[in-house]
């Protein structure tokens, strides 16, 4: 690549203090202290920051163990271990920590190579086409701490330098607050999402269609179709009452309904049933033609319905365990592990013991279920126990009621929230579009900065390729440091 007159390039070994050379950190921070010397982990890289709030601290003897490595306000960590690339500044308030083997500590020598410019640098197209050059491994990526110091750096004059640095930090921080309208975007969704479902499931978006429409009440309808049966076994459904925040309780929370509604037991309209894990120490019980669902299946396929799942059972995995193949239309809701998952099956499947699922009768369409119980959110969850780990058991869920609406409303409710989740839906891919823009605007501004086109040359600044030279002359010329050996450890 051609550069501006009086541009060079050096390498980062040539571009740091000599006496600061690159290096990792602790290898081993031992025992987490309360009271100690903090360290930074890749994890605490948070955008181009760090999160000194969640640092963890290593003992002092450790820390002096590999002082080598401590850090001064405004040195350029770097990781290279797993997540390659993740560059940040250090703040004032960590001078004097240290940091772990998975990144590395570069101290820029501010007289050729201001310490903005390179972490700018660091995120740039042209350092990551580098990083992926001399990545070694695969499970878990890395870099050579002796391929970082030859890594190149154009660099321009230090005048120059400083007003890229400007211009970059002026069109980044655009970037990051149009990042952060479209966070902002893809909440009020979020938070549509949610509000749109309780409106349907609470009768609001169909407030004037059950003026002009004719339907059948809910007593009616309960007269006529009868309640399935129901599985033999397990625990009684609970007596206490829970009222939810929308369309779903444990028991009958009173509250008022529209005209022609009534709180019903799901188990009333829908038999409830579970599922079960074959054996793994038995293979012949896997990779059959009968799909299994598992709980990434049911977060990949929340809100809608699902055909194709990760694992699938075989003839003799249903026989031999308590799965069972459950119709078309069944509604499955994870009650274990991540909570409040929610799909509808589109053919016969089975799960794991991890959800409660409702095949339905006549009275209940199944899109209306599913939509009751997402409609819910994360309040589901005070159906359950657990307050890391929550669970809702089957006597909770062998009570709950559902808000029901006469058939023909279902359907109309079902319609209208379909409406509404897609333009949502269509409104989260132009915000996730938006944002695969943004980033390769940015990369295509880094791009821009380090092939000196972003700000204009100014005749009167020193030429870098003079500096350069001029340092590298004066190292050449310094005296060697000799290194004393280690002291035998006593």
């Amino acid at each position: 690549m051609a550069y501006p007159k009086g541009w060079a390039k050096g390498t980062l070994s040539e571009l740091t203090f000599p006496d600061a050379p690159i290096i990792y950190g602790i290898l081993q921070p031992g025992p987490e202290q309360e009271v100690g010397v903090p360290y930074v982990r890749p994890t605490e890289i948070v955008g181009d920051t760090i999160d000194v709030q969640n640092l963890r601290k290593t003992s002092n003897s450790i820390s002096e163990r590999y002082s080598r490595s401590k850090l001064e306000a405004d040195d350029t960590i770097l990781s290279i271990v797993g997540t390659i690339g993740k560059v940040a500044a250090v703040p004032v308030e960590l001078e004097g920590g240290n940091i772990t083997q998975s990144s590395c500590r570069i101290r820029a020598d501010p007289s050729i190579l201001d310490p903005a410019y390179l972490r700018h640098y660091l995120r740039s197209p042209l350092a990551k086409k580098q990083y992926e050059a001399k990545r070694l491994g695969t499970a878990v990526p890395r870099l050579n701490i002796a391929d970082i110091r030859n890594f190149t750096v154009p660099v321009s004059s230090p005048a120059e330098q400083r007003r890229i640095v400007a211009k970059l930090d002026a069109l980044t921080a655009r970037i990051a607050r149009a990042r952060a309208e479209l966070d902002r975007v893809s909440a009020l969704q979020d938070r549509s999402r949610t509000t749109f479902l309780r409106a349907g499931v609470l009768g609001e978006l169909t407030s004037i269609w059950r003026k002009n429409g004719t339907y059948e009440p809910v007593s009616e309808l309960l007269a006529r179709i009868p309640a399935p049966k129901q599985g033999r076994g397990g625990r009684d459904a609970t007596d206490k009452t829970i009222a939810g925040s929308a369309a779903i309780a444990v028991n009958d929370p009173g509250t008022a309904l529209p005209d022609g509604w009534g709180w019903v037991p799901l188990r009333q309209i829908a038999k409830q049933e579970t599922g079960h894990t074959p054996s793994r120490s038995k293979p012949n019980s896997w990779d059959g033609s009968f799909p299994w669902i598992g709980i990434r299946d049911a977060g990949a396929h929340h809100g809608v319905e699902i055909y194709e799942t990760a694992q699938t059972i075989s003839e003799e995995g249903l026989e031999n365990s308590s799965a069972r193949l459950l119709p078309k239309g069944t509604i499955c809701l994870s009650r274990t592990a991540s909570v409040g998952y929610v799909t509808m099956m589109g053919k016969s499947m089975a799960t794991s013991q991890d959800f409660a699922t409702w095949s339905c009768t006549e009275a209940l369409v199944p899109e209306y279920l599913m939509y009751a119980l997402m409609a819910e959110g994360d309040d589901i969850r005070k159906f359950g126990m657990g307050s890391t780990h929550t669970t809702i058991y089957f006597p909770e869920i062998r009570a709950f009621h559902i808000a029901l609406p006469p058939v023909e409303e279902q359907r109309e409710i079902v319609k209208r929230i379909k409406i509404a989740l897609a333009r949502a839906d269509r409104m989260e891919a132009e915000t996730a579009r938006a944002r695969k823009l943004l980033d390769r605007l940015e990369q295509a501004i880094l791009a821009k900065a380090f092939r000196g086109e972003l700000v204009p040359q100014d005749p009167d600044d020193e030429p870098a390729s003079v500096l350069l030279e001029r340092i590298r002359a004066e190292r050449a010329a310094a005296p060697k440091q000799k290194r004393g050996r280690r002291k035998a450890s006593a």
